[in-house]
């Protein structure tokens, strides 16, 4: 297993994304062989978040991590959505109306049609109840889960207002040590043209967290989607750095952001897709290969997070290991 070094720890180039499948034992079980299999084979990123399968993802990376051991696994998980607990046998409105509404912790007049929601207390109700999810004392990463989708129904201003009231609660946890660093884990943000609604400015971002926990901040990470398919992150110039136009992949290299790719696989839709032509290119014959060294080849790509609930899948996605990445020059040879 390949490694990347970043402030200090050694994160596996690939990691387990926990986002879909059923809610049944059946997929519990499953997620659990694969994440516990991915521990044995080197692996140590976890990424889940509290709406995954209603809190059910977080449970069962909360089982390994007691068997494997905590220290063992880099997790990171994500608040933005309104959750439900699939566990609970309450009625879905119910634990809203109980849990987020009767609270105060949620004003529906500020919540998206999809659910989403940006404030200091309902992220700190959802990162306590993903510690208790779980089973653990303390979480490695807290993303911000989509925050671009509020831009679509309040002013950036308040926008940043809201971002400025939840990095707040996050900084405040890893002064008591129940965290190491946060983020943004995006789906539109950082791949959209500057100009856009929906455009997520990084250097906009962290003066918000500078002015929240000094230049000491734990600002230190992002998610977004890239992949054959969707590869803005290198390809479009959207951020700008002291007057340069850059990627957003190069925006994060040259400001010390270690960057998680999501879909790394294009949520399955690489497979059987690949033209025979790129399969050549790369000197390998199965398509999630192809798919996954593009992906880890990319320059500023740190951990590319592949959704992963069979250990059959598990494996031959980790036959990529056997396999040196393509050098900076390789690769940019492949847009030529």
């Amino acid at each position: 297993m390949r490694y990347r070094e970043f402030l200090g720890l050694r994160l596996s180039e690939i990691g387990i994304g926990t986002y879909l499948g059923e809610l049944d034992e059946d997929t519990d079980r499953r997620y659990y062989e694969t994440i516990k299999r991915g521990v044995e084979l080197g692996i140590n990123v976890v990424d889940t978040a509290i709406n995954y399968r209603y809190m059910k993802s977080e449970r069962v990376i909360g089982k390994v991590i007691e068997e494997v051991g905590r220290d063992k696994v880099f997790i990171s998980t994500k608040g933005g959505y309104i959750p439900f607990d699939a566990d609970s046998k309450e009625d879905p409105k119910d634990f809203f109306e109980k849990n987020f509404v009767r609270s105060g912790i949620v004003n529906v007049n500020e919540m998206t049609p999809q659910g989403h929601y940006l404030g200091g207390r309902f992220i700190n109700w959802s990162f306590e109840r993903s510690l208790e999810n779980l089973r653990t004392d303390y979480i490695d990463l807290y993303f911000l889960h989509n925050p671009e989708e509020q831009l679509l129904f309040m002013e950036r201003e308040k926008f940043l207002d809201k971002l400025r009231e939840c990095f707040e609660v996050l900084e405040r946890k890893t002064e008591e040590g129940r965290l190491k660093y946060y983020g943004l884990a995006t789906w539109h943000g950082f791949r959209v043209p500057r100009g856009t609604r929906q455009h997520l400015d990084l250097v906009e971002i962290l003066r918000v967290a500078e002015e929240v926990g000094g230049k000491s901040h734990h600002f230190k990470f992002i998610q977004l989607p890239y992949n054959l398919g969707m590869h803005e992150a290198f390809s479009l110039k959207n951020q700008n750095l002291n007057g340069k136009e850059l990627s957003t992949l190069e925006a994060c290299r040259d400001l010390g952001i270690y960057v998680y790719t999501s879909a790394s696989l294009y949520q399955g839709n690489v497979i059987g897709r690949v033209p025979k032509k790129l399969k050549e290119r790369f000197g390998l014959e199965k398509d999630v290969h192809v798919a996954l060294q593009f992906v880890r080849s990319t320059p500023g790509v740190g951990t590319a997070l592949v959704g992963m609930s069979r250990v059959e899948h598990l494996e031959e996605n980790l036959g990529i290991e056997e396999v040196e990445p393509l050098t900076e020059e390789e690769f940019l040879s492949l847009f030529k």
